[in-house]
This record gives C-alpha cells, sequence and structure tokens, in this order.
C-alpha cells in the first residue's frame, strides 16, 4: 500500500475517508474535501520544489505523486495550487491549521521530500493495518459457525417465505445475489427479518422478495439515480421497508444487467467514486 498509485485506485476517496475517520465518534464530512497532492502534479515543477527534492526530483516526482504518502485531503486545493510545501504548510487554511488526522504531523516538517514522503507512508500504512486488520475471533465464536447442527440467532435465508418456495422469485434471488456480491470484495450480506441487505459500509441495496419479483430499495435521493429506461420510482417520504429514496422491481432475468447497472450507482455512491478530486 506504501508504494502503489492510490490516486488512480477506484476506490482512493473510500480509503481515504476510512483513514480519516477510523474510530472517530463524529466523522469527518469527507465528501467536503477533495484529494491534495502535497508534492503537486506539475510535470514542470517550480524551482522551490526542485530544491527540495534535489538533482533527482523528477524521478522522486514519478515515484511518489499518486502514493499514499503524497495524498491527503483539504478544503484549500485550488489555494494550495503548486505552491511550495512550505507556503502550504504556513498559509491560513494551511496543513499546520488543519483539523483533520490526515494532516496530522504536516505542520511540523521543514522539507517535503523523499524521505518525508516514505515517513508519512510508514505512518499511514500502520494505521491502515488497523483500519483493515484481519478479525481475531474467540474460539466460542468460531465454533458457532464450525458446528453444523448449531444455528445462528440471526435471519436465514430460511426465514424469507418467497425464497423457500423455489420458482422465479428464488432464481431471481440466487442471480441477484450473485452479481451484486461479485461488485467488490467488500460487500456483504445480512438477512433480517424482513428484507436482505446488502453492505459495504452500510446498506446500499435492500432487497424484498416477494410472490413473483424482487422489490429493491437503493439508497440514494432519486434525483442522483441515472435511470434512462424509467424503472425506478420515487419513493421519498413514503414509508418501506428498506434505505433509500428510490425502489426498482426486478421482475425477470433479462432486467438483471440494466437493474445492477442501477445497483452499481448506490454502490459507488457510498465508496465514493464520484467524486472528484485535483
Amino acid at each position: 500500500m506504501k508504494t502503489r498509485d492510490l490516486y488512480n485506485f477506484p476506490r482512493r476517496l473510500y480509503c481515504l475517508r476510512r483513514l480519516e475517520n477510523f474510530g472517530r465518534k463524529e466523522p469527518v464530512a469527507v465528501n467536503e474535501y477533495t484529494i491534495e497532492h502535497i508534492l503537486p502534479q506539475n510535470p514542470n515543477l517550480s524551482p522551490q520544489w526542485q530544491a527540495a527534492l534535489g538533482s533527482n526530483w523528477r524521478q522522486i516526482q514519478e515515484s511518489w505523486l499518486h502514493t499514499l504518502g503524497n495524498l491527503t485531503l483539504t478544503g484549500y486545493n485550488a489555494e494550495y495550487s503548486d505552491r511550495p510545501f512550505e507556503q502550504k504548510r504556513d498559509m491560513p487554511g494551511g496543513f499546520k491549521h488543519s483539523p483533520l488526522r490526515l494532516n496530522t504531523g504536516l505542520g511540523e516538517i521543514d522539507t517535503w521530500n523523499e524521505a518525508a514522503i516514505q515517513a508519512r507512508a510508514e505512518r499511514l500504512a500502520e494505521m491502515a493495518m488497523a483500519v483493515w486488520s484481519a478479525p481475531q475471533l474467540p474460539a466460542e465464536i468460531l465454533a458457532i459457525y464450525t458446528t453444523p447442527s448449531v444455528r445462528s440467532e440471526g435471519y436465514t435465508i430460511e426465514d424469507h417465505h418467497y425464497l423457500t418456495q423455489g420458482g422465479i422469485t428464488r432464481q431471481l434471488f440466487e442471480a441477484f445475489r450473485q452479481a451484486v456480491l461479485a461488485l467488490d470484495p467488500c460487500v456483504t450480506e445480512e438477512f433480517l427479518k424482513l428484507y436482505v441487505a446488502y453492505k459495504a459500509e452500510t446498506n446500499f441495496v435492500d432487497v424484498v422478495p416477494q410472490a413473483k419479483r424482487l422489490r429493491l430499495s437503493l439508497n440514494l435521493a432519486f434525483h442522483e439515480i441515472q435511470d434512462p429506461k424509467g424503472f425506478c420510482k420515487d419513493v421519498t417520504g413514503l414509508g418501506r421497508w428498506g434505505n433509500g429514496d428510490v425502489e426498482v422491481a426486478l421482475n425477470s432475468l433479462d432486467e438483471l444487467p440494466y437493474v445492477i447497472g442501477l445497483v452499481r450507482q448506490a454502490f459507488e455512491k457510498q465508496m465514493g467514486n464520484g467524486e472528484t478530486g485535483a
């Protein structure tokens, strides 16, 4: 993670958002910020930047420009522009005065060079290990999932009448769940009493099985959905099981590719893929 191109990674904002808000009880509204390259993207670096980086400045820029150690979040992207690091650090709204966790320590750095980028990458990578750590489950919990005769306290597919009857509803559901879980390894499935939730950070689509179709709730405002075929219904303010203001029905397997395209919009909105950075 320390050396890979994070800026051109599809879920770059998701990664930075998780690093910023991990462990916070009062999350920062990250969508109000844009991605900032501390070392600028401009291939024609100013003399101040060239002096800070040294004689091999061009190689350093090419190697570290889009990596974790050189990326942060800011509300002052336009003001920072290609300014020297000292100005970005000390100006009003600069790194020294930033309330963001990602900018911690930048106010104490004298020169932004290869060593500074690598040191920050090391620190953020250690934080990432805590954010995306492998789960450590006690033996008694693991035993629940390795003993076939013991049922979890939660709901399962067997609790949904229309999914246990076979027929078109079960066919639609099996095809739908396969397509949704394939969107990204982070997607999880949770059976609840009245619907099935698919989550990344939180629910992005909820499925209510019905007699001959699936009713989907997309976690988007209705004006955000791009739906040229007009499948979607605005349920803003109406009582529905599920999250979001967009409802769409899946009636046949032929409709699945288009409906998954609608679901993908809700997923990408949650992951922050629609955000742009500088």
